[in-house]
């Protein structure tokens, strides 16, 4: 059987928050799979140097700065495909979650996205096609505690993926998301150093472990492929089945607990 074909050789490619984790794991598989990518993030994150190692162009840029963005994708040209990855979290309980902080975190996560589909998708209509993956969570669902903000701004991009791929569709845009669980990333590393609490968390998980950003890049650049040309206003799991679980899979009569993840005896 010959190897599928992606058809993303000379697309143009732009992904937000690139520089790092899953955002950058997408790029670097999108450059692998022949697109021209090009790494939107803040200066601080280094994009340049993130670009540089997967033959890629930068572009410092701050999804919440609407001027920001803009300036960007004039520099950039056309997005064939815009991945819409940039997001950032923080706990808190929920009466102690200052207002400082819920409005840092949507204005990432939600405004950013929203902003950041917006320039690309006022310049892919005029194109008449093109393919918005957006990052979401396996939390735009579920209210996992200490994290009011995060989960209300993934939730919110459920509602932008459905109202962009009703409106974006008839100019051949298509529009989808991908819902990852608990991924080993930047944000994530205080939970991946803590054996106690992956033991806990991953017991809700069928495939007993937490991911790798390469999982989701795959998904992503997949939705964002031509092997996709008829899903749009789709949300794709990777998550290890643990949406599927509700009262657990993994229990000490049957598994145990080594390495990082839970296996059966």
């Amino acid at each position: 059987m010959p190897d599928l074909n992606f058809g993303l050789k000379g697309k143009r490619a732009v992904v937000t928050g690139g520089a790092n984790g899953i955002g950058f794991a997408t790029a670097r598989l999108l450059a692998a799979h022949g697109a021209s990518v090009c790494i939107f993030d803040l200066e601080r994150e280094n994009p340049g140097d993130a670009a540089r190692r997967i033959g890629a162009e930068a572009y410092p840029a701050d999804v919440t700065r609407r001027e920001s963005l803009d300036a960007a994708f004039r520099a950039a040209g056309t997005p064939d495909i815009l991945i819409a990855n940039a997001g950032t979290a923080s706990e808190a309980e929920f009466c102690e979650h200052t207002a400082e902080e819920w409005d840092r975190i949507v204005s990432v996560n939600l405004s950013g996205a929203f902003h950041s589909m917006q320039s690309a998708a006022r310049l892919m209509r005029a194109r008449r096609g093109g393919a918005i993956v957006l990052t979401a969570s396996t939390n735009s669902y579920d209210g996992e505690a200490r994290l009011a903000a995060y989960n209300a701004s993934k939730a919110g991009l459920l509602g932008l993926v459905h109202t962009a791929a009703n409106e974006l569709g008839p100019y051949q845009i298509r529009v989808n998301a991908v819902c990852p669980g608990l991924i080993r990333t930047r944000l994530t590393e205080s939970h991946f150093s803590n054996p106690e609490i992956l033991r806990n968390y991953f017991r809700q998980v069928p495939l007993g472990r937490g991911g790798e950003p390469d999982e989701v890049a795959q998904a992503s650049v997949f939705l964002a492929s031509g092997l996709a040309s008829y899903i749009s206003g789709a949300t794709l799991f990777v998550d290890g089945g643990q949406m599927a679980s509700k009262f657990g899979t993994w229990s000490e009569d049957t598994a145990e607990f080594r390495d990082g993840r839970w296996r059966l005896r």
